[in-house]
């Protein structure tokens, strides 16, 4: 029910206050934690409470004391005290309290997790929707978008109780895991903030994660949504972002649903149409024939307007020895892409190849 270093804090806590020994046992009568290994002998005594706990919920005696621990109304625990007996009474009433309340909020944090848990993949009609949330105290109106945090490597829980030290501090945002390899942080959002906050959150999301649990990460996020029940459609748009973001823009680390540009178009074209296209302007070939100083001269030159001056400064060569390079590809694909129209058909032509590749593997 309760993590075991929760119950270890917590009989640590009673003991300092109080200053009697604490031991806290399972309804089977095992000893889960304790502040003194002689608590072990009142293995019976805690049995026999447990078995006869219908007729009482405490049992005080000899400096010793025994208190029932519920949840919803059903025995989950027993808290043991020994020590002045003048204290116990008191000191295990105040115990069962703080332990009940601890596992009514552990309860409800988890079906909060739970139900964002089923929001985020579809799982709930929209009725369940709003009568859950109006049960938890969720507001259903309120501005949110969805931070989709994909660790690079090993860590995600680090990541993840770093993030829910993070924001999942208050009742307006969230932060869950669906699967082993992403965190999702469901933010709740300012009338004034706009996407330019969402990247500045992104940017913080990972500099902290880098810094404090020394974890790489790509952020993804989708667009701003006005209802809860829209939750799910920014979660896909960041899913979208993550998977296009490998395909096509490798070396970012932070992703917008909003700004995918071209490869959010391409990463919903049909596979046979892709490789119609590719048929069509590589005339049968493919993009891998294409070696490496090829297609970094080529993107290059793209990188600087086709500017032939400039490419070639940037790298290095003479510029008889670039058009040199440029003249190959179009003897090999047709395109002079030292026009516009044929150094846009070979990009999106080259986008298309990769996503293709990424689609097979």
């Amino acid at each position: 029910m309760l993590l075991n270093q929760v119950l270890h804090k917590t009989v640590q806590d009673i003991r300092r206050i109080t200053e009697l020994e604490v031991s806290i046992w399972d309804i089977h009568a095992t000893c889960l934690v304790m502040t003194n290994e002689k608590q072990t002998m009142l293995d019976r005594q805690v049995a026999s409470f447990i078995k006869h706990s219908g007729e009482s919920r405490e049992y005080i005696e000899d400096g010793t004391g025994l208190f029932l621990i519920h949840a919803e109304d059903e025995p989950v625990y027993v808290l043991a005290l020994q020590g002045d007996k003048s204290h116990i009474a008191m000191s295990g009433r105040l115990g069962v309290s703080q332990l009940e309340n601890l596992i009514s909020a552990y309860r409800e944090r988890m079906d909060k997790n739970r139900f964002i848990q089923n929001l985020i993949l579809d799982n709930l009609l929209l009725v369940d929707v709003y009568n859950q949330a109006k049960k938890m105290k969720i507001p259903v109106d309120l501005r949110r978008a969805v931070f989709l945090i994909e660790p690079k490597h090993e860590g995600e829980n680090l990541v993840l109780e770093t993030l829910k030290g993070l924001y999942a501090t208050g009742s307006r945002d969230f932060v869950t895991a669906v699967d082993e390899g992403h965190i999702i942080l469901v933010k709740a959002l300012e009338k004034t903030e706009d996407y330019k906050d969402m990247n500045q959150t992104a940017k913080v999301i990972v500099d902290t994660l880098n810094m404090e649990a020394m974890v790489s990460v790509r952020v993804a996020y989708g667009t701003i949504i006005e209802e809860l029940r829209d939750v799910s459609r920014s979660y896909k748009e960041a899913a979208m972002a993550l998977e296009v973001g490998r395909v096509f823009y490798a070396e970012r680390n932070i992703l917008a649903y909003s700004e995918l540009g071209i490869g959010r178009l391409i990463h919903q074209l049909p596979v046979p149409l892709c490789e119609m296209f590719l048929k069509e302007v590589f005339d049968g070939g493919g993009s891998g024939e294409f070696d490496d100083e090829e297609l970094a001269t080529v993107y290059t030159f793209f990188e600087n307007n086709l500017n032939i001056s400039e490419t070639a400064r940037q790298l290095y060569v003479h510029r008889n020895t670039l058009v040199y390079r440029l003249e190959k590809i179009q003897k090999k694909t047709g395109l002079d892409v030292r026009v516009f129209d044929d150094a846009l058909t070979f990009k999106i032509a080259m986008m298309v190849a990769d996503h293709m590749k990424y689609m097979k593997e």
